[in-house]
């Protein structure tokens, strides 16, 4: 039987033996290694990826955690300056009242001593009234007597 253009099937079953082989072989050896490879980088940046975005979630949910606390520390400090500023209030009303109190009750004595100082000035001076007036009348006494004399 005759073949026409002289082909030679199994010549070309052998080149295609051959180049299944070699398929195979670099298939093996080459395709498989670098797929591996390219999924384990794929998968090894997705991870990286998601641990930089679950970083990120959690670095946003410290932050508003810190401008929460930073906002209810405002809110104290504001609240304690204002409990300070009443309690300095109520301090200066009391300090105020207790220097009146002390005023008025110095004055009250101030006004008592200077009665009593007065008082005493009017009986030292009614005594000493008296005394001249008794010692005129001594005088006129002894004036007359000895006139009559």
């Amino acid at each position: 039987m005759g073949i026409p253009l002289n082909i030679d099937w199994q010549q070309i079953l052998l080149h295609l033996f051959n180049f299944a082989i070699l398929a195979g072989g670099l298939y093996f050896l080459l395709y498989k290694p670098v797929k591996n490879f390219m999924e384990q980088r794929i998968a090894y940046y997705q991870g990286m990826e998601q641990e930089a975005a679950a970083k990120i979630e959690q670095a946003n949910a410290q932050e508003l955690e810190y401008r929460q606390r930073l906002e209810s520390a405002e809110q104290e400090a504001n609240r304690k300056k204002e409990q300070a500023a009443r309690d300095a209030e109520k301090t200066a009303q009391m300090i105020l009242r207790d220097a009146n109190k002390q005023r008025e009750q110095i004055l009250a004595q101030a006004k008592k001593d200077a009665q009593h100082e007065k008082e005493k000035i009017l009986q030292d001076a009614k005594e000493e009234i008296v005394e001249l007036a008794m010692a005129a009348t001594v005088k006129m006494l002894h004036g007359e007597a000895v006139s009559h004399e």
